[in-house]
């Protein structure tokens, strides 16, 4: 049998015995009587030992109205039944003539969906063994010492402490269950002479599911004799729903053979057990062991459940006590967090410093704050691709927002490697659209468990495969040494965790706001700005030109008059006016690309750049001896061809102009996307995306989720020119930006490269370089048409 194939099979034994339907057990235990009774109080089943108690047979009392056995007014207290709650429980001294004397039980009713079962156990007297005052003297002095305590742990040893005094057991055990529905003795007052069971753990199998079930609906469950045999109840279903009857509120209900071995095992005789509730769940048991079988009046039961009912009322003070401190240094901590980050110009700078304020947010030792591409790691963490590929995990296998796991190399096996930093994770997704994360880390603590027996011996194998539940046997202290496990993440943190993430949605909510407003009176400033620059630029032309006709005049028409410093003078005149109107039709373009409608066509490259390479070699004589390489046809694409044109007449010509090598060649050609990522340039594969968050902030991901799929090819211009130092390769694309003086490389006005840049972005597209000094120069550009 196969690892899975073994784990799989103990599961199904586990499913199967929490699936034992202990509360219609069909029998009693023997120290009282049990009548079953249907709407008009007749009686529809009995356990079978009337006879001992009540001096008749079942067969006489079957049918039979109640008043057979009781007066009217026993009568009327159990028809009260009828009209209260199902497990609401009347409780009456009765006294019941038998064959050979009166007796007085203690009767106990309560109405189940189908019956009104009525409870007799024989009792010494009709006073009630505990008085008003007697209960209130015990319960008073009971209560007052638990109340005194503050610290848990005090708290339960009081509890402990007070129970066994009233009932006078060999044990009396705090149980406590954990998360996974395990628990450990977390108090207890003991005979001497007993092993303890203190700090001891036991599976969550030792108490199974529907045990615990039982638990939270019936407050105190008591067994005086576990060595008895049960009685049955006649008949066995119940006539009016022909089903076994619902014994789960019933203080006689017997005990199957697993409780009854197990706690024999242990050298247990008899056992009462109260429930502790905590939120409306089993927080723990109070769990009371004597070796020999013991009686316990039904009133000092009572007192021992009202112990409880206090004792859990009082555990949520306890608890919420022993972690105020840190849940108000968490909301403190919180609050500070949130201001800081609310009023933060740079928003991760805000998370992460100082540092330790994020770490101490949920008591992480380190961190990782994951915006789209860009990875911060904060205290002792992983490394960038650890947490990268933790991330891409976590997007496959984790659908909350906030998930938690106190071991992750057991759900994540890549994590064994950097167990020591991050066998703890909580992750926080803040956008699965734009890939917000923030992941805290917590390294591995190596535990020691001290278990009641080995926790393992209770499944066991049968020779047909299969595997069956069996009672364990020992209970001697068994250690197991838990690995890969990081200190448990508090509810208390979670919720710091949450808090976090909803005031980040609120603050980039509101910052999306600001800038929304702040973009709209940018959209309107950049129109006027480009209307106004038209205008300025357009109106100098014209003194510029008069200036430039003057001064021509005066060359030609006055030059004699005029010495050699007057005449040089006149032509530096000339000169600037040229240079400026150059400078004016530069800034004019731009202002006209700003206000530009794009004329969108389908467009073949291949015969717009045969136009742009025959213009160039027409306009300048030497482009001949220039080698322009196209490795292969260029695709058709959706763009603006007249902007386009411009665009590849540009960098053609720089690639041309900016080459001082005897044997020059450009080279013009594309990538697609996807050859772009595999073995492209260093820049591509590296830092396009980087580039694309900082100049677009459009990245792949949003182009997905805008259903835009199309892959778009990645135009380049290579040369083998002189190259750009990298300290320019950003300012080279700003307006009037020469990296030379105007003698040098045929001079310009400094603005073909804004222009490019311009006309690209109005394709929804992007341009960057790669160059080395001295090698040459790789111009990329992307025309994305949406």
């Amino acid at each position: 049998m196969s690892q899975s194939e073994y784990t799989t099979a103990q599961a199904t034994a586990l499913i199967n015995h929490d699936r034992q339907p202990i509360h219609i057990p069909g029998s009693i235990q023997p120290h009282g009587v049990l009548l079953a009774l249907n709407t008009q109080l007749e009686i529809v089943q009995v356990s079978n030992n009337t006879q001992k108690y009540l001096g008749k047979e079942p067969e006489d009392l079957l049918s039979q109205p109640l008043s057979y056995l009781l007066d009217s007014r026993q009568v009327e207290v159990v028809k009260q039944c009828l009209v209260k709650k199902i497990g609401s429980v009347n409780a009456f001294k009765v006294l019941i003539n038998t064959q050979n004397a009166e007796r007085y039980f203690d009767a106990i009713a309560h109405r189940t969906e189908e019956a009104v079962i009525l409870e007799l156990e024989p009792t010494a007297n009709s006073e009630s063994e505990l008085s008003f005052l007697g209960f209130y003297a015990l319960a008073g002095e009971a209560i007052a010492k638990m109340q005194s305590t503050s610290n848990l742990i005090e708290f339960l040893h009081v509890v402990a402490q007070e129970v066994q005094k009233i009932i006078g057991l060999d044990r009396v055990m705090v149980y406590q269950f954990d998360e996974s529905e395990a628990g450990s003795v977390v108090a207890e007052v003991k005979r001497e002479d007993l092993s303890p069971y203190l700090g001891l753990h036991y599976p969550a199998t030792d108490i199974p599911a529907q045990s615990r079930e039982l638990y939270t609906r019936c407050f105190l469950r008591f067994i005086p004799d576990l060595t008895v045999e049960p009685v049955k109840l006649l008949p066995t279903q119940n006539p009016t729903t022909h089903q076994n009857l619902d014994l789960s509120y019933s203080v006689l209900r017997s005990f199957d053979w697993c409780c009854t071995e197990y706690h024999q095992n242990m050298g247990v005789k008899a056992l009462l057990v109260i429930s502790l509730i905590q939120e409306q769940k089993l927080w723990g048991l109070i769990s009371c062991h004597h070796q020999t079988p013991k009686s316990i009046p039904y009133e000092v039961r009572k007192m021992c459940e009202f112990l409880g009912q206090i004792v859990s009322s009082e555990l949520a003070h306890k608890i919420s006590h022993s972690e105020w401190d840190y849940k108000v240094k968490l909301k403190s901590l919180q609050s500070e967090f949130l201001e800081s980050i609310s009023h933060a110009d740079n928003f991760i700078d805000a998370l992460i410093k100082p540092e330790m304020r994020l770490l101490d947010l949920v008591s992480a030792s380190g961190a990782a704050v994951c915006l789209d591409n860009e990875m911060t790691l904060v205290g002792t963490t992983p490394n960038i691709h650890q947490v990268r590929a933790l991330i891409e995990w976590a997007d496959t296998q984790v659908s909350d927002n906030l998930f938690s796991t106190d071991s992750l190399p057991k759900l994540y096996s890549e994590a064994l490697i950097f167990k020591d930093t991050a066998s703890g994770l909580l992750l926080l997704r803040i956008s699965k659209v734009q890939r917000y994360y923030i992941l805290w880390f917590r390294p591995e603590v190596i535990q020691t468990v001290h278990w009641a027996g080995n926790p393992n011996q209770f499944i066991q194998a049968q020779t047909d495969g299969s595997f069956t539940l069996s009672v364990r046997k020992s209970f001697a202290e068994w250690q197991e040494t838990v690995r890969l496990t990081s200190l448990p993440w508090k509810t208390c943190e979670l919720e710091s965790a949450i808090a976090l993430n909803h005031a980040i949605v609120g603050i980039v909510l509101s910052k999306a706001d600001e800038l929304a407003k702040i973009n709209l009176e940018l959209e309107r400033s950049n129109q006027e700005l480009a209307s106004f620059a038209y205008a300025a630029s357009h109106d100098l032309k014209e003194p510029l030109r008069g200036i430039y006709n003057f001064s021509t005049v005066l060359l030609e028409d006055y030059a004699q008059v005029l010495d050699d410093e007057g005449v040089e003078c006149l032509q530096t005149v000339v000169s600037l006016s040229v240079r400026m109107e150059t400078l004016i039709n530069a800034l004019l373009r731009l202002s006209q690309l700003g206000q530009a409608q794009l004329r969108q066509q389908a467009t073949d490259l291949n015969e717009l750049v045969t136009q742009v390479i025959e213009v160039f070699r027409a306009s300048r004589q030497d482009s001949h001896f220039v080698d322009i390489r196209i490795p292969r046809p260029l695709p058709i694409v959706q763009c603006d061809r007249i902007l386009v044109n411009e665009v590849f007449s540009n960098l053609i010509g720089n690639a041309f102009k900016y080459n001082d090598k005897t044997q020059q060649w450009i080279e013009i050609g594309y990538v697609s996307e996807e050859e772009a990522e595999g073995q492209g340039s260093r820049e591509t594969r590296e830092t396009r995306e980087t580039r694309e968050t900082r100049e677009t902030r459009e990245t792949r991901e949003t182009r997905e989720t805008r259903g835009i799929t199309h892959q778009y090819p990645i135009f380049y211009i290579r040369d083998n020119g002189i190259g750009i130092p990298e300290h320019h390769r950003e300012t080279i694309f700003r307006l009037f930006k020469r990296l030379h003086s105007q003698e040098k490389y045929g001079g310009g006005a400094g603005a073909g490269l804004a222009i490019v840049k311009k006309i690209v972005e109005l394709h929804n597209g992007q341009i960057w370089v790669e160059s080395t000094v001295g090698v040459g120069s790789i111009f990329y550009f992307t025309l994305e048409i949406v």
